[in-house]
């Protein structure tokens, strides 16, 4: 249970991206979650890998407490040169949503365990960042990762629409006008007609 004040307010918010992140794969085939919906590919599994990696390593490696057993994408972007720099963004057809989803759970396990442990204060280290920049706080790197996981839950609402039209916020809070898919089309249309007068100065 996580409880109040600003470690917990931030790890709080923290836990409420990484489960908006999931609840937009529920209910969709092996192919919705992987279809690339974007000119870069971006899809909803990838977005999992992707996060998996952040928590990884700004929440072991920063603060000297590396997992004890990386991902095997992780394994494959970090020791071969010419491995494909997108390996953490996309599923394979060989890698099952059950055993993503896994070692998304439990890379925010360690987390977890590395922000009860340490102080806001506690020191880190950032390798791969300017060195002028390498020095940090778990204050700084759960601000950090807060704001790039809900960065990308963002994504993940937006892929999920276009998957299949479902939209919200978090499971049993939409936050969304309650009106239905008929009235959501009007509303795209009339939006389309408002750019296109705009554009053409009518």
């Amino acid at each position: 249970m996580i409880g109040s004040g600003p470690k917990a307010d931030l790890h709080r918010y923290l836990q409420e991206a990484r489960d908006a992140l999931l609840w937009k794969l529920d209910g969709l085939s092996e192919y919705d979650v992987r279809r690339p919906l974007t000119p870069t590919g971006t899809n909803l599994l990838g977005l999992v890998k992707h996060l998996t990696g952040v928590e990884i390593g700004y929440f072991g490696e920063t603060f000297g407490r590396p997992v004890e057993q990386l991902p095997p994408w992780l394994v494959d972007l970090e020791s071969a040169e010419s491995a494909d720099p997108t390996v953490d963004m996309w599923a394979t057809a060989e890698e099952s949503r059950e055993e993503i989803i896994g070692y998304y759970r439990r890379a925010c396990a360690h987390s977890d365990a590395t922000i009860d442990g340490l102080a806001l204060d506690a020191a880190g280290r950032v390798e791969p960042w300017p060195e002028h920049l390498r020095a940090v706080t778990l204050h700084r790197i759960l601000v950090h990762v807060l704001a790039e996981t809900h960065r990308h839950a963002g994504h993940a609402d937006i892929v999920r629409e276009l998957v299949d039209g479902a939209a919200g916020m978090v499971a049993g809070n939409e936050n969304l006008p309650e009106v239905d898919r008929r009235w959501w089309a009007e509303h795209r249309d009339r939006l389309e007609r408002v750019a296109r007068a705009a554009a053409t100065g009518q």
